[in-house]
């Protein structure tokens, strides 16, 4: 069956998180996704561990992190240091329909790769550049990471328990700045092959790790925007709905997501206390909102007599949205999670099976990518060379002989 993406070629020439996590989505839709690496070094990310995945001799052979953003890939190692190097990428270019890369602002300009040369020779080229703080403002210049950007951004003044109870600022446990970058990437890159259809024209994408996190504040903005004071920690409380949050129970802790009237009150009559939807003061959200430091205790009081487990079946059984706080091993065995298939295996030519993280993406008419495990360095260096550009055997001896592929 044909794949969404299976006509479209990504020259990928990012690396770290952000950048990989936009061509792995790319490549999980079909698409062909090339990616330039470092000759003998590669992705930094292919250090970044323990864990590896070992080799069959028990020496470490692919970082956790690697594999998690490179799947479906194709790895051609090209040193861009070089004009012959730099020669190959802007012919890979010149093929491809869209090009990610997260360099810093006017890195790639001084090898000739920018977006004015390589769209001289593709003028259909959709040029994604993803950088800290965007090529236009006084940060222009800076280097932007995950952490950093949480930070600027406003996401850690919102996330962690609030000072009165010991809390300090804290980042979400995955780099989600990047991811949510990525993600924006994919959705941009596809609204440039869209005008693309129309006009046959290509374009750069100025994507900011900043810009992103600012725009995914969401609910959080508007409360300051609105309101004109900013929001603070709440630890797992939610500024606008109540009850939303964690509860302690006799043996660990659930977590409730009451997000309407008549799901608060299926919750009392559960509990044991009718009394709590029929007193005003909480009889509608924006009361509750208002009475939150009174209710909350009268809640807590009630979920501590009772196990996790005990609860949980009977909230259920009364269409109370609620769930338990599951480790992330507890995740993969959970049944709803094994019956999507989020879990997967690819096999790998020199490490065998891999597992990895299935795309959450559900098409009823087309499939998603093999799911190939994330390439070695330089893997298909001379395949893609071959194939692509038409190289010949002897041509790739000469450029592999001067240093420039590996």
């Amino acid at each position: 069956m044909t794949k969404v993406l299976e006509h479209i070629r990504v020259l990928d020439l990012s690396r770290i998180l952000a950048g990989p996590w936009a061509g792995q989505l790319f490549a999980d839709l079909g698409a062909e996704v090339i990616k330039v690496e470092r000759p003998g070094r590669g992705d930094d990310t292919r250090g970044w561990g323990p864990p590896y995945l070992e080799d069959e001799h028990g020496h470490p052979a692919a970082s956790a992190y690697y594999l998690s953003c490179n799947r479906g890939k194709q790895s051609v190692a090209i040193d861009i240091t070089t004009a012959d190097g730099q020669a190959l990428v802007r012919e890979l270019a010149a093929r491809s329909d869209i090009l990610l890369e997260n360099y810093k602002v006017g890195g790639l300009a001084r090898y000739g790769l920018d977006y004015a040369s390589l769209a001289a020779v593709n003028p259909g080229l959709i040029y994604c550049s993803i950088t800290g703080f965007g090529h236009t403002g006084p940060y222009r210049e800076r280097a932007g990471y995950d952490f950093l950007l949480q930070a600027m951004g406003g996401l850690m003044s919102i996330t962690g328990a609030p000072d009165a109870e010991g809390g300090e600022p804290t980042k979400a446990g995955v780099a989600l700045t990047d991811i949510l970058t990525g993600m924006y990437a994919a959705v941009a890159s596809l609204g440039a092959l869209a005008h693309r259809e129309r006009t046959g024209e290509g374009q750069h994408i100025d994507l900011a790790l900043l810009d992103v996190q600012v725009a995914t504040l969401a609910n959080q903005a508007m409360n300051y925007l609105v309101t004109g004071e900013a929001p603070g920690r709440m630890g797992n409380a939610h500024p606008n709905i109540v009850p939303y949050q964690t509860f302690p129970t006799r043996d660990g802790h659930l977590v409730l997501t009451v997000g309407n009237d008549d799901q608060f009150r299926r919750l009392c009559e559960t509990m044991g206390r009718p009394d709590l939807p029929a007193d005003p003061r909480y009889a509608t959200n924006a009361g509750r909102v208002a009475g939150r430091a009174e209710l909350v205790p009268e809640l807590t009081a009630v979920f501590r007599t009772r196990t996790t487990d005990a609860w949980l079946a009977d909230l259920e059984a009364a269409g109370v949205p609620c769930g338990p706080v599951n480790s992330i091993d507890r995740v993969f065995a959970d049944p709803q999670v094994r019956a999507r298939g989020m879990q997967t295996t690819a096999e790998h030519p020199q490490l065998g099976p891999v597992p990895g993280v299935a795309n959450p993406i559900r098409y009823s008419a087309t499939p998603l990518g093999t799911g190939s495990p994330a390439p070695g360095l330089g893997e298909h260096t001379d395949p893609v060379l071959e194939q692509v550009l038409g190289y010949s055997g002897e041509a790739l001896t000469a450029l592999r002989r001067r240093g420039v592929i590996d």
